[in-house]
């Protein structure tokens, strides 16, 4: 589907099998809307009547895959504006990994031991390239949430949380690569819907993770790379062994 002169043509659309329901074939056809004009996040998407008329579908198929669409974040509905282009964020990827966690508990562990990889593999892989990029702003920024996170005490409190995703998502973020940013705010956000239930959080830790941070910071001002990735080192192995203990509790 394409759009020219303001008209929308209709979409060429792959035969139909019995595995490609009529639902998905109106799902496909809107991506392809999107990709075909190179629309971006916030760009609106044709009103109802001429999706409709495009794809060959009814009302009914066309609202059902648009709200399969907001539910993934491809799509955003503001009532009484229309459709747009939604954030197009990991917003989806968020909510199935976290429910995963909260509901097997033969996976909630793994799914917190995998995150916690991940999320060291990102920050120590590219630990050369985080120490000489972020700038002095950006360390001033680090070593004031280090402090909101001494002012807040207790681990699981919300600003002591809140302090800590916001550092490291600030950490990734001289990378300029929004995939990078975004994966590491969403393993993030899984971690914090998790963790709570699984008791990994404990006060008694709360000083050596600060103490971390802070040699994260110290480790980056002095732009010795060996020294950020020792620092992250120690900041994430009590992490891992707290959810070992939580797994052999279980």
């Amino acid at each position: 589907m394409a759009v020219e002169q303001g008209a929308v043509r209709p979409v060429a659309a792959a035969p139909r099998t019995a595995r490609q329901p009529l639902r998905q074939e109106v799902v496909d056809g809107i991506k392809s809307y999107i990709l075909r004009n190179q629309l971006r996040p916030g760009d609106p998407l044709p009103a109802e009547p001429a999706l409709c008329e495009a794809l060959g579908a009814s009302r009914s198929s066309v609202r059902e895959a648009i709200r399969i669409l907001t539910a993934l974040d491809i799509v955003e509905v503001r009532h009484g504006h229309g459709t747009y282009v939604g954030r197009l964020s990991l917003s989806a990827l968020v909510e199935s990994l976290a429910f995963r966690g909260l509901l097997s508990p033969d996976d909630d562990f793994q799914v917190m031991s995998d995150l916690v990889e991940v999320r060291e593999l990102f920050e120590r892989g590219m630990a050369e390239r985080l120490v000489n990029s972020l700038d002095a702003g950006r360390i001033e920024r680090l070593q004031l949430l280090v402090d909101a996170m001494r002012e807040a005490g207790g681990g699981a409190g919300h600003g002591f949380v809140d302090a800590d995703r916001t550092f490291h998502t600030l950490l990734v973020s001289p990378l300029g690569n929004d995939l990078i940013g975004q994966l590491s705010t969403a393993f993030w956000d899984v971690y914090v819907i998790v963790a709570p239930h699984l008791d990994v959080f404990t006060h008694e830790h709360e000083a050596a993770t600060i103490a971390t941070h802070q040699r994260i910071v110290d480790a980056v001002r002095e732009r010795d790379a060996a020294a950020f990735a020792a620092a992250l080192e120690d900041h994430y192995a009590p992490v891992r062994h707290r959810i070992a203990e939580a797994r052999a509790r279980r």
